[in-house]
């Protein structure tokens, strides 16, 4: 048996942006992200949030992990009570979450904000969501190497 390190540890490995493999880039039009590593039975993104730039709803396809907020501020809101609720995430703060973990990660505030994601075992598919009435109804299946 494989011993699985710890997803925050792992994030927090990576919180220098200076010592990434590829250089930080924000991006006008769209969120960026990028590939930082792949270990054994998991892997590590960052990304790059300008004020506005978010994610939808989703999960992340049965794959567990955590993240960490290097710099700006970000919200994380996920479904509790039929309803979305907002976690407020500044700067040092992490979240940890299971295979099932439905979110939409966003940048609602007025400066740039930076992230380290690590999921295990890697992301293979990624569904999207609308909350509708209370209910979350899947509105497209995302697949690696495919649409991102």
């Amino acid at each position: 048996m494989t011993h699985q390190p710890d997803l925050l540890t792992v994030a927090t490995g990576y919180a220098d942006p200076a010592a990434w493999p590829v250089p930080l880039r924000f991006d006008p039009a769209q969120r960026w992200y990028a590939r930082l590593a792949a270990g054994p039975g998991h892997e590590v993104w960052a990304l790059s949030w300008l004020p506005g730039q978010g994610t939808d709803l989703h999960d992340h396809g049965g794959s567990a992990g955590a993240f960490l907020v290097v710099a700006g501020k970000l919200t994380e809101e996920t479904v509790s009570g039929h309803r979305l609720r907002p976690h407020r995430l500044a700067a040092g703060a992490t979240r940890r979450f299971g295979a099932r973990h439905v979110h939409r990660v966003t940048n609602r505030g007025d400066r740039p904000a930076v992230s380290v994601h690590v999921y295990t075992p890697a992301l293979a598919r990624m569904t999207r969501y609308r909350l509708v009435a209370g209910r979350l109804l899947a509105a497209e299946v995302a697949e690696a190497g495919v649409a991102w």
